[in-house]
This record gives C-alpha cells, sequence and structure tokens, in this order.
C-alpha cells in the first residue's frame, strides 16, 4: 500500500487522492499574451527526475504541492500550496 502525506490529514493511502499535473508559476492574465496563456495550459514539460506537482485529496477536496521523483516514484516531501504563493519553492524555472 502506498501512502501519501496529506499536510492537512496527514498519512494517508494515495487511493484516496488524485494527480493534478506538474506545478508551474501561473502568468499575469493581464499582460500575458495569448500564445504565453496557452503555453501555460495546454504545453507540459514531462520532466524525468524531482519535481513539483499538485495534488488533491478527493474527500476533503484539499488541493496541495507534492516533490516527487518521477523515476523512482518516490515522494519526497508534501506542502500546502501557500509555501509556493510565498515564493518558498526551489525548482519552478518559469
Amino acid at each position: 500500500m502506498k501512502i501519501l502525506n496529506c499536510p492537512l490529514n496527514g498519512p494517508r493511502n494515495i487511493s484516496e487522492f488524485t494527480y493534478g499535473g506538474e506545478f508551474h508559476s501561473m502568468p499575469d492574465p493581464d499582460s500575458s499574451t495569448a500564445r504565453e496563456w496557452a503555453e501555460h495550459v495546454f504545453f507540459h514539460d514531462n520532466n524525468a527526475g524531482v519535481v513539483i506537482e499538485w495534488w488533491c485529496h478527493t474527500p476533503s477536496s484539499y488541493w496541495f504541492l507534492a516533490e516527487r521523483n518521477t523515476i523512482t516514484d518516490e515522494l519526497l516531501r508534501t506542502f500546502p500550496a501557500s509555501e509556493a504563493a510565498g515564493g518558498m519553492v526551489q525548482g519552478d524555472d518559469q
């Protein structure tokens, strides 16, 4: 059984979660071009290695971020999305 540590609800079975895709900083909707916005929405890097991803604890609808190695599928850490808003997330180069 694979366990994911939800920052709100603690350790839970992975079946309680929904994957939401890789985390990328959102461009400013007021000043970005249509191309920049389309690239943000539709184009994804699909990087091998350590990435930051969106995850949702489905029963509570709580969205958070997880740092995961996509090669080994090891979950390195989970943290509230508010840490990303505060600029504390490393590795987002967009």
